[in-house]
């Protein structure tokens, strides 16, 4: 009878140790639980920073955090999801490598009980439950850039490339954002902007700095280079300077600290500029409300600043 009692006893206290099935278990040393961030990449400096920040900001409310890059390898970062879902991480966090790639991993935390969030890229795809997406409004942001790159053209217009990475959805979205104002600035009848070029930049500056030589080499005339992000338009600049081509604008995006410093060095024109820790910060605010049960909007949208050599003049932080 006693050994009876005890064998109930210990099957009781098993019971308890894992929690319902599919459900993230509680931490033993009493904290939330764990976040589980995979980002694009962590070679980028604007990702290092959504994801300190939210390391920083977990570790206030209580959470561990487990940052990773997916090396732009949709495989490794399902891999990594894989990893988050057999250590019941509290929430993930992610930076989708492939937006329909990694669909179905998406699924297995789903199925897991494991909400799921975008950060900066994001899974628009049928079929997944993302709890909220908190991104930089990049169309807004590609139609500042147009903006920019009719300014930086004057009153000539001419022939301009763009540098673009159509595996992500942000990038897209800049792209998309940018046409439209090129697209509304020839409709009124100004003086015409021709995109001469489409190339794929990779989102990295060695690729970047190819798709540049080519445009460059293609098209004589060029005038104008639009960059999707700052390590592209970094490597468009180089291309430019080893081709002894001057009199071409740059307009990137993102803003991270050396995209700023060739602003304010006269490299590129200017970059509508993203806020990394708030998108950051914004995550685990989110992280934690829908603990609490509140309901999120899809999205949340988070406004860029076109930043221009005059802005970089006075930006304490190059100085």
């Amino acid at each position: 009878m006693l050994r009876a009692g005890l064998l109930m006893l210990v099957f009781a206290s098993c019971i308890g140790c894992g929690g319902r099935a599919g459900t993230p278990a509680a931490p033993a040393g009493g904290g939330k639980g764990t976040i589980g961030v995979s980002l694009l990449t962590l070679d980028n400096p604007f990702f290092k920073v959504i994801g300190d920040t939210i390391a920083a900001e977990g570790r206030k409310h209580g959470y561990e955090t487990i940052v990773v890059s997916g090396d732009n390898d949709v495989a490794k970062q399902g891999n990594q999801v894989k990893d988050f879902i057999v250590k019941k991480a509290a929430a993930i966090v992610l930076s989708p490598c492939d937006s329909k790639a990694i669909v179905p991993v998406i699924q297995e935390a789903n199925a897991a009980g494991i909400p799921v969030f975008t950060v900066d890229i994001p899974c628009n795809e049928p079929d997944v439950k993302i709890v909220t997406q908190v991104a930089t409004d990049n169309r807004g942001g590609g139609r500042e850039a147009g903006a920019a790159m009719i300014e930086a053209l004057g009153e000539a217009g001419g022939e301009i490339a763009i540098l673009d990475y159509k595996r992500v959805e942000s990038a897209i979205l800049r792209v998309q954002g940018f046409r439209e104002v090129i697209d509304a600035h020839n409709a009124a009848g100004k003086p015409r902007i021709a995109v001469v070029a489409e190339l794929d930049s990779g989102g990295a500056k060695d690729i970047g700095f190819k798709a540049a030589e080519d445009a460059v080499q293609a098209n004589p005339n060029l005038r104008g280079i639009f960059a999707i992000n700052d390590p592209a338009a970094l490597g468009a600049r180089a291309a430019l300077e080893k081709a002894g081509r001057t009199g071409v604008a740059i307009v990137g995006f993102d803003g991270q600290p050396e995209g700023r410093r060739a602003i304010k060095e006269g490299k590129i024109y200017a970059d509508p500029i993203q806020f990394p820790d708030r998108m950051g910060a914004t995550v685990v605010e989110a992280i934690i409300r829908h603990s609490k049960g509140e309901t999120l909007p899809p999205q949340t949208l988070i406004p860029t600043r076109l930043y221009r050599q005059a802005d970089a003049e006075k930006d304490a932080d190059l100085n």
